[in-house]
């Protein structure tokens, strides 16, 4: 994060702007005041900060409007100068709560909508921004990013469209597969994970927890999420476990082999607090089975830790799971649409990502190394070291909303 002390060695590239798609505006407005704040507290310290042209504003959100007309049809529309500004959209492509109309007729708002409203307003700045980076926290179409037979590559062919636009950085959240960032090797792409935030709203949840092999072990629920449950582990001290997905290969049942059964690999989880750890929850039935499995093996508390909470099947089995014990508290970022139930669930906690991500937007504004936010490993190691020196302490979160 720019500081009192680097705005001595580094100016901004340029004016910061920030724009968003519709959907997105809850998201944006956050950053935008964590920004405010910031930049205010950084002219506090140094008052040079002030003569720097439109580095302390009220608001750096850009004055733009999406319309839609009767045959669904959209257009993008950018109401003053973005001539020479860093320019940052913020773009929440799963945000299905947004609807349109098509001849009378109501329809909700799919990723495809939202990636046409950003290349909307990418061309509605004309190319005269100085730069243009997007902010698209949930990865576009990332979950359709390699090919093994006569199939599409969503994924890459959307990151070669952005680059094309004239985007010369991505900043995305726990990309499903961050190799994906090959098919562009032009643009910048950055891929930032939250265990710093995780870990934040586990002692929130419960202060009593205790990081060692002895007392907890982390779980990767299949193959792929095991780079992050590694780092996970490996940082906290504790034990890791693995499950694995057995299939039934001789049939295919919406588009894919359905799940046999969860294999585990791993130590005794008997008498131990487990947390499960994955970039997502869409159905949530595999994460819900891993949960079963945990307990059946003796396992004390179960918390689930996934970035991006979609529940495209609704809460009810949840509920079903946390009445019966199965798991104790669920937390997910806030970088994408939740819906408003979710929030009102006892089980629910929230890990914010507000605040790191203006982080990352005003350090990306002074062209200085991303590394220095990326890597949380020392803000992870000094919050333990506060646990193992006074015992249980209350984590004092940023205020979230929950509307």
């Amino acid at each position: 994060m720019a500081t009192s002390e680097t705005i001595k060695k580094t100016r901004p590239v340029a004016p910061l702007k920030i724009a968003y798609i519709e959907g997105s505006r809850p998201l944006a407005r956050q950053v935008n005041s964590s920004l405010v704040k910031m930049r205010k507290s950084i002219a506090e310290k140094d008052p040079s900060a002030l003569q720097l042209q439109g580095y302390i504003e009220p608001s750096y959100l850009l004055d733009t409007k999406l319309t839609r007309y009767g045959t669904g049809e959209g257009r993008a529309v950018i109401n003053e100068s973005v001539r020479g500004a860093d320019l940052y959209i913020v773009a929440d492509v799963m945000n299905y709560s947004i609807t349109y109309k098509v001849c009378g007729r109501i329809n909700h708002m799919s990723p495809d909508n939202h990636f046409q409203d950003l290349k909307r307003i990418i061309s509605a700045a004309n190319g005269k921004a100085h730069r243009i980076s997007v902010v698209m926290p949930f990865l576009y179409e990332s979950r359709q990013h390699k090919r093994t037979g006569r199939e599409s590559l969503d994924a890459a062919m959307a990151l070669r469209e952005l680059q094309s636009c004239g985007v010369s950085e991505i900043i995305t959240f726990d990309a499903h597969d961050p190799r994906v960032r090959n098919a562009t090797p032009f643009c910048g792409f950055d891929n930032f994970m939250p265990t710093y935030q995780f870990l934040r709203a586990l002692l929130k949840s419960a202060p009593d927890l205790q990081f060692d092999s002895d007392h907890f072990m982390v779980i990767s629920p299949d193959e792929g999420a095991m780079n992050r449950a590694v780092y996970f582990a490996n940082i906290l001290g504790a034990d890791i476990g693995m499950f694995y997905k057995r299939r039934d290969y001789s049939k295919v049942v919406n588009g894919k082999n359905p799940i046999v059964a969860h294999e585990f690999l791993g130590d005794s989880v008997v008498g131990k607090d487990c947390v499960i750890i994955d970039d997502m929850i869409s159905s949530g039935g595999s994460m819900l089975d891993c949960c079963a499995q945990m307990k059946k093996r003796g396992a004390n508390r179960v918390f689930i830790c996934t970035t991006f909470g979609l529940f495209t099947d609704g809460f009810e089995k949840f509920d079903e799971y946390y009445e019966k014990g199965m798991f104790t508290k669920l937390i997910t970022t806030n970088v994408c649409y939740r819906q408003p139930e979710l929030l009102k669930k006892p089980y629910y906690e929230t890990a914010n990502m507000y605040k790191y991500l203006a982080s990352i937007i005003n350090t990306l504004n002074h062209d200085e190394s991303i590394e220095k936010v990326k890597s949380t490993t020392k803000k992870i190691t000094k919050m333990l070291g506060k646990v193992q020196d006074h015992g249980p302490v209350v984590i004092d979160t940023d205020q979230v909303d929950r509307q």
